[in-house]
């Protein structure tokens, strides 16, 4: 039996491959405000802003290739059972080939109805004012705003207690609830935290390997230090 290998992963892995975060520039994302275009209220206030902002992002992602921590995380699978837990709305862990990807925040290349939740279509081009579903409500993009319930959080609750090793790679910590995850990992579990800037950690039972690295020198750092625990 392999070991299984969770791993939270935030902007920063997508980051070398191009994609850019809102925290990079002071709240604003690629020049707008997250209010504006990441919020049911910005929803509201301007569905046609909020629908060109995430075709642009869609359109960005077509252009943007997983880059070698995305790849390096594929190869663990030979030794662990790995599951990938993503605060990223990319495709990026897919692309790769990775087996088992969640997406806590949403899928860019999906949408669903502005009135029925299960309502999910893949989506890869541009999403219109007047894309309706087979009821003719409005469709919108398939992403966890701010403010809004995250339905996978379930899930990547009981993946997460379930783990052997947990992995934290190029996130801050500052968005729940995802940064809360690492408070449900057993406390006997060892834990791995890539980060340029890791964010402090207190009153956590487990023992905490901080690697300060990028993502993708830090996802080849710890695949030696892995090799160990095989």
């Amino acid at each position: 039996m392999k070991k299984k290998l969770v791993i939270l992963t935030g902007a920063g892995i997508s980051a070398e491959s191009g994609i850019k975060t809102f925290r990079d520039a002071g709240g604003l994302w690629e020049g707008q405000s997250v209010m504006d275009v990441a919020t049911p209220e910005g929803w509201h206030k301007n569905p046609k802003l909020v629908l060109d902002f995430y075709n642009q992002r869609r359109k960005q992602l077509h252009e943007v290739q997983p880059n070698l921590g995305h790849k390096t995380l594929v190869e663990l699978e030979n030794d662990f059972e790995v599951f990938i837990i993503t605060q990223n709305v990319d495709n990026l862990h897919e692309k790769a080939g990775s087996s088992n990807v969640l997406h806590l925040h949403g899928e860019l290349l999906k949408v669903r109805s502005t009135k029925n939740d299960n309502y999910i279509l893949d989506w890869a081009g541009d999403l219109n004012f007047g894309d309706l579903d087979n009821n003719r409500n409005q469709l919108r993009p398939h992403i966890v705003w701010f403010g809004e319930e995250v339905p996978a959080l379930e899930e990547a609750l009981e993946i997460t207690q379930k783990a052997d090793v947990f992995v934290v790679i190029g996130t801050s910590l500052q968005v729940y609830p995802a940064a809360g995850l690492i408070e449900f990992v057993n406390p006997e579990i060892p834990i791995f935290y890539i980060d340029p800037k890791p964010a402090l950690i207190p009153n956590l039972k487990n023992h905490v390997e901080i690697i300060p690295m990028n993502a993708t020198q830090g996802v080849l750092f710890l695949q030696q230090m892995l090799s160990d625990l095989i």
